[in-house]
């Protein structure tokens, strides 16, 4: 049982593997893997009590890594569920296709579980060598040299923040002679403060995470790789990598005890620099995918001031939020796959009369930007809540002030999302067919968005037990 996500997730890509030497239909192959996401997000859910340590101490299960299971396991089944068909991905290309996301999913669950730096690091390359993989995977059509250029530069940012990490991991194994996390708990909150060359290796290490999270200056790749993608595979990066990437960050920020003034500084200036950067380039965007991206880069902006607080509000604001974020933008993607089923990038005249085509994807589009513009009752108003109290509480208000002006700034480009999908005159009057099960999932995700936001106590109440048990304890000799 304490294993049993990890073996769903493996057991699964190993079918895939298998599928993939035969040449089954695209509708089996969906079938499989929604059925198969479904049964890891059971196997989450009857693992969530579980704990122990394992493997000389390398690897945790406790409440923290067991609830972020569940919600990769949970953004799994949606990525799956909402992108029908793989119709943006080359057809002989779609066991593959699910074999490597099913993989890069058992890496994340890994990196949950990783109590140790160097396990870290194996099970987030796992992860993201996979996606490296499935982002040519794209249907040839306009922009096909685009998805080419996509992979290489998420591939070399990517070499260069992990070179930085472990470039990182170097200083700090050199200062404290160890790389597991229950024993540096116990040292650097003692040291941070006296030696500068630990504060240089964590600020090293932090760069890994910042590329995953698309955060300034390591956002370069973001915008090309959204719009390079096929659409499945863009709604995959824009969220579940995400998630990961909080885990790991997390998990060192809250071993870091108190935060170093000087960490601090760098982190407040990075959220400061990323939020502007990606609303002001945002605002000048056509291509929904690219806009986005840019989205993606002042929401890092936000998370990273739940980071800087460094209280326990603000670690559990920042798993509150990522869950949030993951849910909004899956609902914009959501209404992208099924406007250009075939992966084409879409503008703002495609949505021009959405609701007269399909009132589902019109309002499940108008939740997804109502939570990125963190309009109330959204979860993203609540995320955005959140954050800025656990800041406030530490006296940010600079920093506070900074971020409400940017979340007005966003305002303007996630309402013109809206405005074009209700009030645009349109020239497509055909109406768009979307199956039963596609109009249930986008009224899962309008209720998901909303009822986070106006009940967040008994998320934020899971978070809460997740953050007190985030450093791992070692095991009992």
């Amino acid at each position: 049982m304490q294993f049993l996500p990890e073996f769903v997730l493996i057991a699964v890509a190993l079918v895939f593997f298998l599928l993939s030497l035969g040449r089954l239909s695209a509708n089996t192959l969906r079938r499989t893997a929604l059925i198969a996401a479904f049964l890891g997000a059971a196997a989450a859910v009857a693992s969530l009590g579980q704990s122990g340590v394992f493997f000389f101490n390398a690897y945790s299960i406790d409440p923290f890594s067991q609830g972020f299971k569940l919600i990769l396991c949970i953004g799994l089944f949606f990525v799956i569920a909402m992108s029908p068909g793989l119709l943006g991905v080359k057809e002989r290309l779609n066991a593959e296709y699910y074999f490597f996301l099913f993989l890069s999913v058992f890496g994340l669950v890994l990196l949950s579980s990783a109590a140790e730096f160097l396990t870290m690091i194996l099970c987030l390359e796992i992860s993201s060598f996979c996606v490296y993989v499935i982002i040519p995977f794209r249907r040839k059509g306009r922009g096909y040299r685009a998805q080419m250029e996509a992979a290489l530069k998420y591939m070399m940012f990517g070499a260069l923040a992990m070179g930085l990490t472990l470039y990182g991991m170097g200083y700090v194994y050199g200062l404290t002679h160890t790389t597991y996390l229950h024993q540096l708990a116990r040292i650097v909150p003692g040291m941070i403060n006296t030696h500068p060359m630990l504060v240089m290796g964590f600020t090293l290490i932090l760069c890994g995470i910042f590329f995953k999270l698309a955060l300034f200056p390591l956002h370069f790749w973001a915008p090309d790789v959204y719009q390079g993608a096929a659409n499945e595979t863009a709604s995959f990066v824009a969220t579940i990598p995400k998630v990961g990437a909080t885990i790991m960050l997390l998990r060192i920020i809250i071993l870091l005890g108190h935060v170093p003034s000087v960490l601090l500084v760098i982190i407040s200036i990075l959220a400061v620099l990323s939020m502007t950067v990606g609303n002001l380039s945002a605002l000048v965007q056509n291509d929904i995918k690219r806009l986005l991206a840019y989205s993606s880069i002042a929401h890092a902006g936000y998370l990273m001031v739940g980071i800087a607080a460094g209280n326990h509000e603000g670690m559990m604001a920042v798993g509150y939020y990522i869950t949030a974020y993951m849910f909004v933008n899956m609902a914009c993607f959501y209404v992208i796959y099924h406007l250009a089923p075939l992966s084409n990038n879409i503008s703002f005249n495609d949505i021009k009369g959405l609701h007269k085509r399909s009132p589902i994807l019109a309002a499940t589009l108008t939740a997804g930007a109502i939570g990125l513009a963190g309009i109330p009752p959204s979860a993203g108003f609540m995320g955005k809540f959140l954050v800025f109290v656990s800041a406030i509480k530490e006296g940010m208000y600079p920093l506070v002030i900074l971020a409400v002006i940017n979340a007005g700034v966003s305002a303007f480009f996630y309402l013109k999302l809206i405005r074009a999908a209700y009030t645009g005159d349109t020239q497509k009057e055909i109406s768009l067919m979307l199956s039963p099960f596609s109009k249930c999932l986008g009224g899962a995700l309008i209720i998901i968005i909303f009822a986070l936001g106006i009940f967040p106590g008994p998320v934020m109440n899971f978070f809460d037990l997740a953050i007190r048990n985030a450093v791992p304890l070692a095991s009992l000799p």
